[in-house]
């Protein structure tokens, strides 16, 4: 799959949860057991089912479409508002905001910083999705520039994840180069700044600088379908909008969409027909499929950092 999670410091820009967690958390610095992670997990799909999350996405135009069924099949409203001028207020207003670099364009460019200063400005929390970035001259410095503004979750691949903390050149285009465990110490300082950070993989890594969680939930198939990973930062802004810990939240985004793709590729028979099962099966998926069936664990902190 790809990306990963972090459970960022409290405050404002994070609001308070609506209401009580079922199979809440332990405190953080205690360790989460496997069940722990799953019901947290189930109860935040109920909870974005039951709150219907306005998403803001501004994403590129090649998986725009499909990134808007998406969360409708989650069950969250998502809007693709990206003109400047319109991008700021919008953000002031959504549950969350996603912002994706797939093909940023001057005026979406504009946009994605007006956005996001808006987001930080209303407590809105945002998903940063460093697509590609590395060696390209426009992409690469507007992902600094927007890292820097302290997104609530950065996710991408390991290469993407390396590049962003100026500890690589990128991988293929949107392709990585670098194994998820290369990615572990880039992601922990990024996480240091204040940022979750999800770096996707056959094992996704999610950190927040102190907790690490993996999500072995996931299938080969959405490496297969153009928008399969780029639409998995839309669903962590809809959990996000939920206002729990963020590595709580970014982990069940993770297993929910993981789980909805080990279903839909059961019954596919190439990429085609998964990409219309995955939205099938992320409708039809309950909270109690996703307490069974999250493959969730907390394994300490990064590799090579101490715990902050």
């Amino acid at each position: 799959m790809t990306r990963s999670y972090f459970s960022a410091p409290s405050g404002a820009q994070f609001g308070v949860p609506s209401a009580p967690v079922v199979g809440a958390l332990t405190e953080r610095g205690q360790g989460r057991s496997p069940d722990e992670l799953a019901a947290h997990a189930a109860d935040a799909l109920a909870r974005v089912r039951a709150d219907a999350p306005l998403v803001q996405a501004i994403t590129n135009r090649v998986v725009s479409g499909f990134t808007a069924n998406v969360l409708l099949a989650l069950g969250a409203s998502p809007a693709m508002s990206d003109i400047p001028g319109e991008a700021g207020p919008f953000a002031r207003l959504a549950g969350a905001l996603l912002v994706n670099l797939g093909t940023p364009g001057a005026e979406q460019r504009e946009a994605m910083r007006e956005a996001a200063a808006a987001a930080n400005a209303a407590g809105t929390p945002w998903v940063l999705d460093p697509v590609a970035i590395g060696s390209a001259l426009v992409r690469t410095p507007l992902a600094h520039e927007l890292r820097d503004l302290v997104p609530g979750v950065i996710r991408g691949n390991p290469s993407e994840i390396l590049a962003l903390a100026g500890m690589g050149s990128g991988g293929r285009g949107v392709d990585a180069t670098d194994r998820v465990d290369a990615a572990s110490r880039a992601a922990a300082d990024l996480a240091g700044a204040g940022s979750v950070v999800a770096v996707s993989g056959e094992v996704d890594l999610l950190t927040d600088g102190r907790d690490v969680v993996r999500c072995a939930n996931g299938n080969a198939l959405l490496t297969r379908v153009t928008g399969g990973g780029c639409a998995l930062g839309a669903v962590i802004a809809a959990f996000a909008s939920l206002g729990d810990d963020r590595l709580a939240a970014a982990g069940a985004a993770h297993a929910v969409y993981g789980i909805a793709a080990e279903r839909a590729a059961a019954h596919s028979r190439g990429p085609g027909s998964f990409a219309v099962a995955l939205l099938d099966e992320l409708a039809a998926l309950e909270p109690a499929d996703v307490r069974q069936h999250a493959r969730l664990s907390a394994v300490g902190v990064p590799t090579g950092e101490p715990a902050r």
